[in-house]
């Protein structure tokens, strides 16, 4: 019986694998015992390791150590970050409506707190960046206002142009929330340049433990309402006991991830020699976004009749693990409603696959794949590699 090929893993925009010191920062939590609200000498050791994981947190963020919020994860940051009540200079601030893109990810289209009534869509180009003319004239609206964007997107790896976006959100008085969720890690997070209130991470897109997300603010004078009540954790921002060992991990991680500024050509390098590869086999391939500024990670190509859910049971075959859009929307098959809002048509949208690379990939993973790809298409749209002959 031959021996199966090792594991190709390029999904980290679903989720990165755990880092090893990750790993063993977090077992060393769990071989003690303690609550961090507890003030004898096991819950204190607890809160110490609590508040060194916040620091490095918000160092990933350029924050300040007490405006990082611990949460379960990206979905629950998002949900935190998008409410219509904060505490602004210690007094109550309503907001009536939210504006966000039409990409963003399932967690920020759901709206948070905020009533489906008083949602507004922001469109996007061709590329996939939201279209600033229409967010100024919504603007002009006076009505106390949210806009929530993503930094850079889950699929296509396009990245928001967050100054200017800023820039127009404070000129109009609205708050901002940029859904860093994707680009922590993979490009600099910059709340002053962005002129962003509100950020949301989650730990598990870097290297850090699945279930652990966080709430950075700009200003501790300017935080949403909290969504989960009834105790006085995380400064009364976020009730429930603290969970430290996925906290440290996630803290770990984002220490590495800051150090890791090299990668990101080295990611590049991998992306670049993957879509080079991809094109060559498929002469005819599209690739989505691709003059556009994209994270050095992400490429999200197809190719005309080769589907999407047929190829990626034909990776997963060959023990290669990568995806079609969104991983949130994994076992639906239905077309991205980013690759929609950027106008491509249903049947190609069908074909679009994502590869995300990270710190634990390598060459040789991507030569894997670029082995494997043409065969795929061979069988699923032979027409297309003929053309490349």
């Amino acid at each position: 019986m031959m021996a199966k090929n090792p594991l190709v893993y390029l999904d980290h925009n679903a989720g990165a694998p755990l880092r090893a010191s990750a790993r063993e920062a977090m077992g060393a939590v769990w071989a003690d015992v303690g609550n961090a609200s507890s003030v004898h000498s096991a819950g204190r050791k607890a809160r110490g390791r609590l508040e060194q994981a916040r620091e490095s947190i918000a160092r990933l963020c350029g924050a300040k150590t007490r405006a990082v919020t611990l949460v379960s994860g990206g979905t629950e940051a998002n949900m935190t970050a998008l409410s219509p009540v904060w505490v602004d200079q210690g007094e109550p601030k309503y907001l009536d409506r939210l504006l966000r893109g039409a990409t963003e990810h399932p967690s920020v289209i759901a709206g948070g707190r905020f009533r489906a009534s008083a949602q507004d869509v922001l469109p996007v180009d061709g590329d996939g960046i939201v279209d600033l003319s229409v967010l100024a004239d919504k603007l002009k609206d006076t009505t106390p206002t949210l806009v929530s964007v993503m930094a850079a997107n889950n699929e296509t790896g396009v990245i928001q142009p967050l100054a200017e976006i800023g820039a127009l959100v404070r000129e109009s008085g609205a708050f901002l929330h940029v859904d860093a969720v994707q680009a922590a890690g993979r490009m600099p997070i910059d709340m002053d340049a962005w002129q962003a209130d509100v950020v949301t991470l989650s730990a598990h897109k870097f290297g850090g433990p699945q279930g652990m997300g966080a709430v950075v603010v700009r200003s501790t004078a300017r935080v949403p309402s909290a969504l989960m009540t009834g105790g006085g954790q995380e400064n009364w921002r976020r009730a429930g006991t603290e969970n430290v060992a996925g906290a440290v991990g996630f803290g770990v991680a984002a220490e590495e991830a800051l150090a890791e500024t090299a990668d990101v050509v080295r990611l590049q390098g991998l992306r670049d020699r993957l879509e080079a590869g991809v094109r060559a086999a498929c002469p005819g391939v599209v690739l989505f976004s691709e003059n556009a500024p994209r994270l050095a990670n992400t490429s999200c190509f197809a190719v005309s009749g080769v589907k999407a859910e047929t190829a990626l049971i034909a990776f997963d075959l060959a023990n290669l693990c990568l995806s079609s859009g969104s991983a949130c929307s994994s076992g639906k098959v239905s077309v991205s409603h980013v690759l929609t809002a950027m106008g491509v048509e249903e049947d190609l949208a069908r074909c679009a696959l994502r590869v995300s690379m990270g710190w634990s990939t390598s060459e040789s993973d991507i030569e894997r794949f670029l082995d494997v790809w043409p065969g795929i298409v061979d069988r699923l749209n032979p027409e297309a590699r003929r053309k490349a002959a």
